[in-house]
């Protein structure tokens, strides 16, 4: 699909001819959205640039993202989508300014783009051109991500509080062995947040050296706020990640503190039940000469040896504190 953005906010459907029709003058921005190979071809014949494809932008080196081609600026970035589900992902979306227009060529739909999309009325009818969009658009991709780090924050701040709240009462089985896997998620979640901003860092380093950004002070100095938001973002993302391996290393603290818990009580009960054993097993040899077969008391006194047996340990061993 390609949707046309036009100066005034108007929007478009473009369609594949078999003879290209010139692009209007104030068409200013080209949205692809999973093109197919007659609408790359169809836009490679309105522009007389090169699309990208889907395969390319996944094969596409780091290395190689960021050039520039014929007066045109290709550049690609990594974006997170599908942020708010168990399973988020990157996709790489392309961004190329050729002349005055912006071309973007996406296989994935960011919300980001969805924002963007919705307040591009706001946008001065002035300054609605190529340049001015990729720097607006920038300036939401990076509210959109610092959003998604303030969502996983909170989710972080009610996982700790889940972990380490009411550690006296009883918990249901594999209470904290559930609590990794939303660990997990979140851990994965930053994973890809900062490989984002790392690819957004780069572009926008790239971007304030080229002429077309240069020219326009206004959107040189957004690009250079944008630039430091990321900076600010990556750093906050990696101190969200040293929450995440902490609260990690806590969790599994304390399923090892639970589970030699378990192991104490088991020993406790084998340290308890081994004297008296000791005592029963002696007055069950059945030898012929044993005295105390023949008293009456000697049953009696059987049962208290075998009690004392039990509480004698266990009282020296509370002494001592190894209980």
């Amino acid at each position: 699909m390609i949707n046309a953005y036009s100066a005034d906010g108007t929007t478009t459907e473009l369609v594949p001819t078999e003879v290209p029709q010139p692009l209007r003058d104030d068409i200013v921005w080209l949205d692809l959205v999973e093109p197919t190979p007659q609408e790359d071809a169809f836009v490679e014949g309105l522009l007389g640039i090169p699309i990208p494809t889907r395969d390319e932008l996944k094969d596409i080196e780091p290395s190689s993202r960021l050039y520039i081609q014929s007066n045109s600026v290709f550049m690609t970035a990594s974006l997170v989508y599908r942020a708010d589900s168990e399973d988020p992902h990157l996709t790489d979306v392309a961004f190329i300014l050729s002349g005055n227009r912006l071309v973007t060529v996406r296989y994935a739909e960011p919300k980001s783009f969805q924002l963007f999309i919705a307040a591009l009325g706001r946008v001065p009818e002035g300054k609605r051109d190529g340049t001015t969009l990729l720097a607006r658009l920038l300036e939401t991709i990076a509210d959109r991500t610092a959003e998604i780090l303030e969502h996983t924050v909170d989710h972080i701040d009610k996982l700790s509080t889940d972990i380490f709240r009411d550690r006296g009462k009883r918990r249901p089985p594999h209470y904290l062995e559930s609590k990794l896997a939303k660990i997990a998620e979140a851990h994965r979640l930053v994973a890809k947040v900062r490989d984002s901003l790392g690819s957004l860092s780069r572009l926008l380093t790239f971007l304030m050296n080229v002429p077309h950004m240069q020219a326009d002070k206004g959107d040189s100095s957004l690009c250079a706020t944008v630039a430091h938001d990321v900076e600010t973002l990556s750093e906050h993302a990696s101190f969200v990640a040293g929450n995440i391996s902490f609260l990690l290393d806590a969790s599994l603290g304390l399923i090892n503190v639970e589970q030699n818990a378990i192991i104490k009580i088991f020993s406790i009960a084998s340290v308890v039940f081994l004297p008296p054993t000791l005592v029963a097993s002696i007055y069950g040899m059945n030898f012929h000469f044993m005295p105390e077969l023949n008293w009456h008391l000697g049953y009696p006194l059987a049962l208290v040896a075998m009690l004392m047996s039990a509480i004698i340990p266990f009282i020296i061993f509370r002494w001592k504190g190894w209980l």
